[in-house]
């Protein structure tokens, strides 16, 4: 065990040696108020350096070991998920640098605090969160990570209304993004799984979901397969839209981002409330919740692995619906009370 000897000064100093160079011997030198704080800091030293002997991802930089998990993952994540992960790559190397140039073994839990409280200035709570999965998967078990993470928030969903999908319906007729609109609104289908869809994967009023247009880290559109098991799924789709996809011929030729300008456009011209293509999923989700089929079909024909997103649709749902009861009621309770001042 190292030992510390008291200075002229009064601190303590613990001497260990580190290395040779040109033919000498090197010392790290460990100066505190007290005999066992030097000597703690020098048996810290020493321990790291062992578990660097043993573990030499120790010694790698964060944005080299950074770069190895990324490109590690590339053949079993989806390119989605590897552009996400390059785009935090990129914003940690522009904006922390400082954080990227550190050794694996020399980060904090206060480094990667600072880092997280930054960019929870700027970025949403769900981002933030991105951020540092990422950067705990890097750092692995070097570090136990307990950062405070900015609190989540409860997103704002927007349900459009019957009258409001009618409206579309009549809006996309006879356009390149009627049949979306179609799967989207009453199939519950995502942009890129009806970007994915073919007419061989339709059998009769049967459609079998399972592929996805993703963007790329290369920036190009990639057909692949479900992220998780629940998405592969087959529905029954209503006859009608089966019949209007029969008659075009055809899924569609946009992919998902055309889906969402020209989307975003119809909603403009024709003046109807905005919100996004996604939200047509949530429309068809409460519509089934209102006419009594169970979660748990729900969940199957929408590719949901939990119930998450509809308790959150529901209680949307529930809300508009408790304004509506609480007019009737308010409106019953003053007609009951100007009918009892007119008998007066």
């Amino acid at each position: 065990m190292a030992t510390a000897k008291k200075l002229p000064s009064g601190a303590y100093r613990c001497l260990i040696f580190d290395h040779m160079e040109d033919g000498k011997r090197k010392y790290k030198s460990f100066t505190a108020p007290t005999k066992k704080e030097a000597e703690y800091l020098a048996t810290q030293y020493i321990m790291t350096k062992e578990e660097d002997k043993k573990n030499p991802q120790n010694k790698s930089l964060f944005s080299e070991e950074l770069e190895k998990y990324i490109t590690a993952k590339e053949t079993v994540l989806s390119p989605a998920t590897i552009r996400g992960y390059r785009n935090i790559q990129k914003m940690l190397k522009e904006h922390y640098p400082t954080f990227c140039n550190m050794k694996i073994s020399d980060i904090s839990q206060e480094d990667v605090q600072n880092v997280i409280s930054n960019l929870s200035k700027s970025k949403s709570p769900k981002t933030v969160r991105n951020y540092h999965g990422l950067i705990s998967s890097v750092i692995g078990s070097n570090l136990a990570l307990n950062t405070t993470m900015p609190q989540k928030v409860q997103p704002e969903l927007y349900i459009p209304s019957d009258g409001e999908i009618q409206a579309l319906v009549d809006a996309v007729r006879n356009t390149e993004l009627e049949i979306p609109v179609l799967l989207g609104a009453f199939c519950m289908m995502r942009r890129g799984e009806i970007c994915g869809l073919s007419m061989s994967d339709i059998q009769g009023n049967i459609i079998h979901i399972h592929h996805s247009l993703v963007l790329g880290a290369d920036k190009e559109w990639h057909l692949k397969a479900p992220k998780t098991e629940t998405s592969d799924r087959y529905i029954e789709a209503p006859e009608f839209v089966i019949n209007r996809i029969r008659e075009v011929g055809h899924i569609t030729n946009l992919n998902p981002h055309s889906i969402t300008i020209m989307f975003q456009r119809v909603l403009d011209r024709n003046n109807i409330n905005h919100f996004r293509f996604h939200d047509l999923r949530h429309y068809s989700a409460s519509i089934r919740h209102a006419l009594g089929i169970p979660d748990a079909y729900i969940m199957a024909d929408g590719g949901w692995s939990s119930d998450k997103v509809l308790k959150s649709v529901y209680r949307h749902a529930m809300s508009d619906r408790r304004r509506e009861m609480s007019e009737k009621i308010n409106s019953h309770f003053g007609k009951l009370c100007n009918t009892k001042c007119n008998t007066k």
